[in-house]
């Protein structure tokens, strides 16, 4: 059970805004050793000097998570500068929406690129230091903690590429959990499963690609962003809550982390579905009127 976190070291990915942001702020309260990564500059710049004013000691990188090569070197440059962390936080994300068969392949790759792969390289990179530091010191403890989404659980429609990505995290972090069970009793691993909160995530097109500026989102997209905006800006849990959430299960072990547990209803239904073999649930059956905005909208062009 890890309770000390002072001077350990922490890498945080999409460190410049929402949980990112929120996670390294309770981290330099704790004083923790902060890496912080993100693709925005202006926003990175801000967030390192507040964590520098805070106390923290402050390694703040420009990443393409996406980019193998990048991560490579922010690894190497860690390893370097604190020795292996003692938590990582692959949490840089974006959104997308759209029906799925009107995602451009550029899409696909932006959305998989960041959501996925970021994770991946987080994961392949980090924890064989994590490892490494747990075989070399008994008292050494580790965590990585992923950021999915309730869309890992759920497969809400017009959102498909965020969906696929999002499945995907989970999947690998209930896979690392188990790995990690395997060869060590030091490192463990959570998956964060937020729904929705007051984040950046939104307005991700704001990072987007400069190869993809020439694709002009379709009409579905265009409604999919809409819907969004209202349901993210409409949401009561902060992400300085949900990164709270996140620091209380790295201290008791707890993997699934959830900010709105009662959507949990709704993941029942979908396993309940697969179990029985039955058709997809309704996703809108408590909020048929979004279902029945989101058809008219749609069907409208």
């Amino acid at each position: 059970m890890l309770q000390d976190f002072s001077h350990t070291t922490a890498v945080l990915t999409g460190a410049g805004s929402g949980f990112g942001l929120e996670c390294a702020r309770i981290g330099a309260s704790l004083g923790m050793n902060l890496v912080l990564v993100d693709v925005q500059q202006d926003a990175l710049d801000r967030a390192a000097a507040d964590m520098v004013a805070a106390g923290a000691q402050v390694l703040a990188r420009r990443v393409d998570v996406s980019n193998a090569e990048q991560m490579q070197a922010l690894a190497s440059e860690v390893q370097q500068r604190f020795g292996a962390p003692h938590f990582v936080f692959n949490n840089a994300g974006v959104g997308s929406g759209g029906l799925i068969w009107e995602n451009s392949v550029s899409d696909w790759e932006w959305v998989l690129g960041v959501n996925l792969w970021g994770v991946i390289h987080g994961v392949r990179l980090f924890t064989p230091m994590m490892l490494a530091a747990a075989q070399a010191d008994p008292t050494y403890r580790g965590h990585i903690v992923n950021t999915a989404s309730m869309a890992g659980l759920l497969t809400p429609p017009n959102m498909g590429i965020y969906n696929v990505s999002k499945h995907a995290v989970v999947s690998l972090t209930e896979t690392l959990y188990q790995d990690l069970k395997l060869v060590s009793d030091q490192v463990s691993a959570s998956v964060l499963c937020p729904y929705f909160v007051p984040t950046g995530i939104s307005q991700s097109h704001r990072n987007r690609p400069a190869r993809l500026a020439h694709e002009q989102p379709t009409q579905s997209q265009l409604i999919g962003q809409a819907m969004s905006d209202k349901a993210v800006g409409a949401g009561k849990t902060t992400a300085a809550e949900v990164a709270a959430m996140v620091f209380q299960a790295m201290r008791t072990d707890q993997f699934y982390i959830y900010s709105h547990p009662k959507a949990l209803g709704n993941a029942r239904l979908r396993f309940d579905a697969i179990v029985a073999g039955t058709n997809p649930a309704d996703p809108f059956a408590e909020r048929p009127e979004i279902g029945q905005g989101l058809k008219a909208a749609l069907r409208a062009g």
